[in-house]
């Protein structure tokens, strides 16, 4: 059992005799040997092969290890189809998220500007001899002058992106 499975991870990391004999310090001979169950190697020996072959040590002492097949191939090759698939349909989700969220922003800009057009700027007539509505002026144009600068900028944005991460046919 310890002879096959040395040999079956050997070959799985795709080392050659010659290869794992020198990460060993021993000659080929002693490999060939432990793979055909002429001899084992001692306690230290199997520690240092366990490392080479970065295996546990009840690895190589557990069941047999079988070689990495075609069916292991095709197995491997539907998993990473499957995550494939998977990494295509967030991306997808994300991209409509996106989609949506630019069209809401185009939607909220329109109208807040609206909103702002047929208010007319109301805080013009308002008396700013009390504290709390001076504050509340102050704030309000504001909002209003970095909106006027702004929403153009962002309205543009908003539909190019919109139409940029649209689905496409």
């Amino acid at each position: 059992m310890l002879n096959a499975n040395i040999k079956a991870i050997r070959k799985s990391k795709g080392l050659s005799q010659e290869e794992l004999a020198v990460k060993l310090n021993v000659v080929r001979q002693t490999i060939s040997k432990w793979e055909q169950g002429l001899s084992v190697p001692d306690s230290d020996m199997l520690i240092s092969i366990a490392e080479a072959l970065e295996t546990p040590v009840s690895i190589l002492l557990g069941e047999t290890v079988v070689e990495s097949g075609s069916d292991d191939l095709k197995t491997l090759s539907e998993k990473l189809e499957i995550i494939n698939l998977q990494l295509a349909q967030r991306k997808a989700a994300r991209r409509k998220m996106f989609h949506w969220l630019l069209i809401s922003l185009c939607a909220f800009t329109a109208t807040v500007s609206v909103v702002l057009i047929i208010l007319n700027s109301p805080y013009l007539n308002w008396d700013y001899s009390d504290p709390e509505t001076a504050v509340a002026g102050a704030a309000f144009h504001a909002f209003e002058w970095l909106f006027v600068r702004f929403a153009p900028a962002i309205l543009i944005g908003a539909v190019i992106g919109s139409v940029l991460t649209r689905k496409k046919a």
